[in-house]
């Protein structure tokens, strides 16, 4: 009997642990799983089934072909790469001059790449969509801690600049006590964690708000907002009161245990369906 090649599927992996869950989890949805490793950001315990550099995509393309395997997910954190010190052979230079074309922030070079590939014959899946249980994939509070009066006026604020600033394609990530603390640029999630937590020092009571939201129109297949453990630990050292995201589009790494951190620290999270 021939075999279903719309359960094959290739992981991308970058670093931290989301390819681990995102693996584990395909495969205990039925999935053969291809891992690729891209060099330098991969955890070597994932022990990949083939490891690429950023820019060898012509080898990778080939083995996925040779394989029958039509369907690609991204997953792992490679923060904004730096395009001059990509070494491309000639599969991925055409693919890099399309996305050059398109450089004008980083979510329309992440539109452009997901096109160049499917142009080659490959269909770029969101992992999230075949993994939905690696998300909070219903609305409401996940903690013990719930959100008081003034954390939900925090809330509201938070959404709103999320959005504002997700639709210059600046970043994903804000925080709000009363006012805009922080907002996130090119020195990614945790960078700017660590500036609200050096700006707070001292602060003794927790208040305000720290919000990772889906940028409005983003393509939801490469690099979606993702939060884990380290996360709850940042947001708690901030002297902040909690967390929001949305559902069905935020990974949540390792949930269980985020969940239960967030109960230990007092911190609530909350999944929003805007």
């Amino acid at each position: 009997m021939k075999k279903n090649t719309d359960k094959k599927i290739a992981i991308i992996a970058g670093a931290l642990d989301l390819p681990f869950f995102t693996r584990d989890a395909l495969r205990k949805n039925g999935w053969e799983v291809y891992v690729i490793g891209l060099k330098n950001f991969y955890d070597e315990h994932l022990k990949p089934d083939l490891v690429i550099r950023l820019g060898g995509g012509g080898r990778a393309a080939r083995e996925l072909k040779k394989r029958g395997i039509r369907k690609i997910t991204f997953v792992g954190a490679l923060g904004h790469p730096n395009l001059s010190d990509i070494r491309p052979d000639l599969w991925s230079l055409s693919a890099l001059i399309s996305i050059m074309k398109h450089q004008r922030g980083y979510d329309s070079m992440a539109i452009a790449l997901n096109k160049v590939i499917e142009k080659r014959g490959f269909e770029v899946v969101a992992a999230q969509d075949v993994a939905p249980e690696l998300t909070f994939e219903k609305a409401g509070v996940q903690t013990k801690t719930k959100p008081s009066a003034k954390d939900k006026k925090d809330i509201e604020r938070a959404i709103e600049v999320s959005h504002t600033i997700g639709k210059q394609d600046i970043g994903a990530s804000v925080v709000v006590d009363k006012q805009v603390i922080a907002v996130e640029a090119a020195e990614g999630t945790a960078k700017m964690l660590e500036r609200v937590i050096s700006m707070r020092k001292g602060h003794k009571k927790a208040s305000g708000v720290f919000a990772k939201m889906t940028k409005p129109g983003q393509d939801l297949r490469i690099d979606i907002p993702a939060i884990g453990v380290e996360t709850v630990k940042a947001v708690a050292t901030a002297k902040l009161r909690g967390i929001v995201v949305n559902t069905k589009t935020c990974f949540v790494v390792n949930k269980p245990a985020v969940i239960k951190q967030a109960d230990k620290l007092g911190i609530f999270i909350l999944a929003k369906d805007e």
